[in-house]
């Protein structure tokens, strides 16, 4: 019966082009919509990950509880044993160490005075260690536009635009005027090798990487760090796994007499992205059920037009005498083959266009100059195995509620008068 049914839809444009076309529509914008949203959050989690939070970040209590002054007196001490602590602990997980530190930037004529100097935003990393995985969590090879990748302790590299504002290239002396972990004045003089673009505003505003070695000389910073940030293996934040890591070493480490005591917190637990993931997360499931339903409507509509045009053939097959039964189950089925073959199509067209904007993605930098928050300027799609699933949910169950209510309204009438009404 099914195989007659599909026959009859195919030979019958009249009866399945239009709203195989509308299921096909708007079952791609759902899948696309999704695909959209869970690109956004997954980018807004991914930069705030690499750039500032890990997946888990250690300080001292002390520096966590002022962290937005990035209070580098407060720093942590013995970095190195606590690292190899936590490796030997966790190795599932990957761990480095960071300094975040500011600071002037000046760069000097060849009269060694000032040419150029400007506020710089400063992060040191693991910059030569063969295991150190920065090169990859910030992606630095590709960011790469101008000179070198440092090699030789004392060079750093800046942002392209940072360095194009001090109108410093490559090769070129830079000298950081800054503060000492105790509060002294420091100055340290360092060669720009190169010049990087994160694509992220925030940091390419005014951006300089060194090797944390190099930080912890300059700012007498021996075996301290800011920060010990923790990385998930597969670089994918799990809520779940995070919080469970922290809890289990804070029930360890933590000593709330000790205000240099190392403490653990998640991702969601900094920067107030607890409540800005949940925040994002409740307006775009609301966004997404408005849409669906919205679609779900669309496509119910669809569905009672394409019945109630079909009362003539279907006053036809009562008067020839085919059972109301019959004719009820074989409207339903069609109108679950139309929905599954338009489902299935606008998900490969919906998830084919979610795939092309995952990788070329769209360019947002003119809306993003002077956010301070840590978001790509290239906002992708995401495909996820739910992308595959959603567009099936308006697609099926609305032609199928659509037809089922047109269908009862024909069912119920009197086979004379419904022939005599059609002039069937």
């Amino acid at each position: 019966m099914i195989k007659f049914l599909f026959k009859g839809l195919i030979r019958d444009r009249s009866r399945s082009l239009f709203p195989l076309i509308v299921v096909v529509l708007g079952v791609m914008l759902t899948v696309f919509l999704y695909s959209w949203m869970e690109g956004t959050e997954n980018e807004m989690i991914s930069s705030n990950a690499f750039f500032d939070t890990g997946h888990v970040k250690i300080m001292s209590r002390a520096y966590a509880e002022e962290i937005d002054q990035i209070p580098n007196d407060l720093a942590y001490i013995g970095v190195d044993a606590l690292l190899n602590d936590l490796r030997a602990k966790h190795p599932e997980m990957i761990w480095t160490s960071r300094i975040r530190f500011g600071g002037l930037l000046d760069i000097p004529d060849e009269k060694n005075e000032t040419r150029a100097q400007g506020p710089v935003a400063g992060l040191a990393i693991d910059l030569f260690s063969r295991e150190s995985p920065e090169r990859d969590i910030l992606n630095l090879e590709d960011a790469m536009v101008r000179g070198e990748f440092p090699e030789n302790p004392g060079e750093i590299l800046i942002s392209d635009l940072f360095a194009k504002r001090l109108g410093v290239s490559p090769g070129e002396t830079a000298t950081l005027i800054s503060t000492t972990m105790y509060g002294s004045f420091a100055t340290y003089n360092f060669k720009v090798t190169g010049t990087i673009r994160f694509g992220v505003s925030a940091m390419d505003r005014g951006a300089m990487i060194a090797d944390v070695s190099d930080v912890q000389f300059a700012l007498d910073m021996h075996d301290a760090a800011g920060e010990i940030l923790g990385f998930l293996a597969d670089y994918v934040y799990r809520d779940e796994s995070a919080g469970e890591i922290a809890r289990d070493f804070n029930a360890e480490y933590e000593d709330p007499e000790d205000a240099f005591s190392p403490v653990m917190l998640s991702l969601r637990q900094q920067s107030g992205l607890a409540d800005m993931l949940d925040m994002y997360d409740y307006f775009s499931g609301v966004l997404l059920a408005i849409f669906v339903s919205v679609m779900s409507l669309v496509l119910w509509n669809a569905g009672l037009m394409g019945s109630l045009r079909r009362y003539g053939e279907i006053g036809l097959r009562l008067a020839i005498g085919e059972d109301k039964g019959h004719v009820y189950r074989s409207m339903i089925i069609e109108s679950l083959i139309i929905g599954f073959v338009g489902s299935l199509i606008g998900t490969g067209i919906g998830v084919a266009f979610s795939y092309y904007l995952q990788v070329k993605g769209i360019d947002i930098s003119s809306m993003m100059k002077n956010a301070s928050m840590l978001i790509s300027d290239v906002i992708r799609a995401k495909v996820t195995p739910f992308s595959y699933v959603i567009g099936f949910i308006p697609g099926l169950l609305a032609t199928f509620v659509g037809t089922t209510i047109s269908g009862i309204g024909i069912y119920k009438r009197q086979t004379s008068q419904l022939a005599k009404e059609l002039e069937s």
